[in-house]
């Protein structure tokens, strides 16, 4: 660009614009490098506090901080059954359907030992979810999962009448040789819960 002052011309430079929209685009490379650098480090972090088996008030204190998030996300895990005292009973939820003519069936929340590689990765949250639906803070739970059953099981000719969801537990017992071997099944009704039409819907 030509510009006259006086009697002398003076060339401005001017930055072609090619380079001004690489710059442009290498800054929002650069931008979405660290935003994506700053999410891998706070999950590494998270769940590294969150899985931590450690009671220390720092720890405490993180797992707080995380948890609202966690939860609504799904993300949070149990990776501490493994330490310092492991998991020492299967257990599995069963629900007993009696619909409005008299019959049963019988339903049971997807059980990991009992489906193929594939199917585990797409329904290991009903074990995470049937884990949690046991603990007694979780009592509030049990009806929903009631209703969401007997929406699946209703058809148009039966509808569900109740829904009776039990715990079955069976301890794993170490023997004097060093293996281990589970006792025989035992069970516990967690909730009678009887259908309502709205239910259905």
């Amino acid at each position: 660009m030509l510009t006259t002052g006086g009697s002398h011309a003076q060339t401005v430079p001017r930055t072609p614009p090619r380079e001004s929209a690489k710059r442009k685009v290498s800054r929002l490379q650069l931008l979405k490098y660290s935003m994506v650098n700053v999410f891998l480090v706070f999950h590494i972090l998270a769940i590294a506090c969150w899985c931590m088996p450690v009671d220390s008030p720092l720890i405490l204190v993180g797992k707080n901080l995380i948890r609202p998030y966690f939860l609504w996300s799904g993300l949070f895990q149990s990776w501490d059954m493994f330490a310092p005292i492991p998991k020492g009973a299967n257990t599995y939820i069963e629900a007993i359907v009696i619909y409005k003519d008299g019959s049963r069936s019988k339903w049971t929340f997807p059980r990991m030992e009992q489906l193929g590689l594939t199917e585990k990765l797409f329904k290991e949250r009903y074990r995470k979810f049937a884990d949690n639906l046991v603990r007694e803070d979780a009592d509030a739970l049990l009806p929903d999962a009631a209703r969401y059953i007997a929406r699946m099981k209703s058809g148009p000719g039966n509808q569900v009448r109740t829904v009776i969801l039990i715990q079955k537990w069976s301890f794993i017992v170490p023997r004097a040789d060093g293996f281990y071997v589970p006792e025989p099944w035992d069970q516990h009704v967690l909730i009678g819960y009887g259908v309502q039409s709205e239910d259905l819907k």
